[in-house]
């Protein structure tokens, strides 16, 4: 009796140890964001999902909010930052209201070619604004692609400044974008992304300004006539959680997070590459009149020293730091 004893207290030993891992609750988080289930964000998030469980072994479970479910822009940023929301992807000019140095990418003209974006945010300068969205409650993890802006309206074809005159442009609700559409003569009108195909639909705005990606993923080119491949700025997607949710999980887990992100920025910048030139055909064919070589210098030379407007906010190091690592990369 007492040999037996002794082996049901040792499988119950047993039972309990192995109830700790075989039985492991699955952590499940929310990835939420505002794009379409075709947008750069959405592509971006679906990589992450399939590359966090599987290399968690099914331990993380990644649930994705799309199309605005759980707000704009800034009802993500400030979910993430209050804890209600664990992770987002937003774009850098959305989430300045919260981190007003991020608008140092709506400084037109600062990149020319993807390769020079990819090296500035992959390197130090990624690493100083990161450390600059901590100090104000974001843990950025990657940064993913929205793409160049490009200018599209429902009036006319715009090939110089001068084209912009009058016209209403939605912008993002920052300092330089605002500045942006002044310079060029334009009537700026913050409206929310997730309003803005209703906008351009309804007549509120003449026009707006995105990548070729996100036209084509927000279907805007079903309700405008015109784009300009103006290429004014790069907007890079902020991938960022909540810190003191990410820091309260296991090390294994946080380490998991932060390669799938990083991993997800890859993909996804490629995935983006080979899908333009298709998107921009499928744009062209819907009847959008295109303009492929509007007078970039004529845009620059209007908007040059239109970083000073930032001096409050964004210091001037960081812009000629920028500058000086994008020049490296010809």
């Amino acid at each position: 009796m007492r040999r037996s004893g002794v082996f049901v207290a040792a499988v119950m030993v047993c039972m309990v140890l192995l109830s700790g891992s075989a039985f492991a609750k699955t952590v499940e988080f929310k990835f939420a964001h505002s794009g379409s289930l075709e947008h750069q964000y959405n592509i971006g998030a679906e990589q992450f999902k399939k590359l966090v469980e599987e290399k968690s072994g099914g331990e993380l479970k990644v649930n994705i909010f799309p199309q605005a479910q759980l707000g704009g822009e800034r009802d993500l940023a400030e979910g993430v930052r209050m804890g209600t929301i664990e992770m987002s992807s937003v774009a850098a000019g959305n989430l300045a209201g919260f981190v007003p140095e991020l608008q140092v990418f709506g400084v037109p003209f600062l990149f020319q070619t993807r390769e020079q974006v990819y090296s500035v945010v992959d390197g130090p300068v990624g690493k100083d604004l990161a450390d600059i969205m901590l100090a104000k409650g974001f843990l950025n993890l990657s940064i993913w692609e929205v793409g160049f802006r490009n200018i599209t309206n429902d009036v006319r074809p715009v090939k110089t400044p001068e084209d912009m005159k009058g016209l209403k442009i939605r912008v993002q609700e920052s300092k330089i974008w605002i500045e942006f559409m002044k310079r060029l003569g334009a009537i700026p009108s913050p409206i929310p992304f997730g309003e803005l195909y209703t906008a351009l639909q309804q007549k509120v705005v003449d026009g707006q300004e995105n990548p070729v990606a996100t036209i084509y993923s927000m279907k805007f080119y079903e309700v405008q006539k015109y784009l300009s491949l103006t290429g004014h700025t790069y907007e890079p997607a902020l991938v960022f959680a909540n810190p003191k949710w990410f820091n309260g999980l296991d090390p294994k887990h946080q380490s998991i997070i932060r390669k799938a992100a990083a991993e997800a920025a890859d993909y996804q910048r490629k995935t983006l590459a080979e899908m333009d030139k298709e998107r921009f055909e499928i744009i062209k064919k819907a009847g959008v009149e295109v303009e492929e070589n509007p007078d970039k210098e004529a845009f620059a030379k209007a908007t040059a020293d239109l970083y000073k407007v930032l001096s409050d906010s964004v210091p001037e190091a960081l812009v000629q730091k920028i500058k000086d690592e994008a020049a490296k990369v010809k």
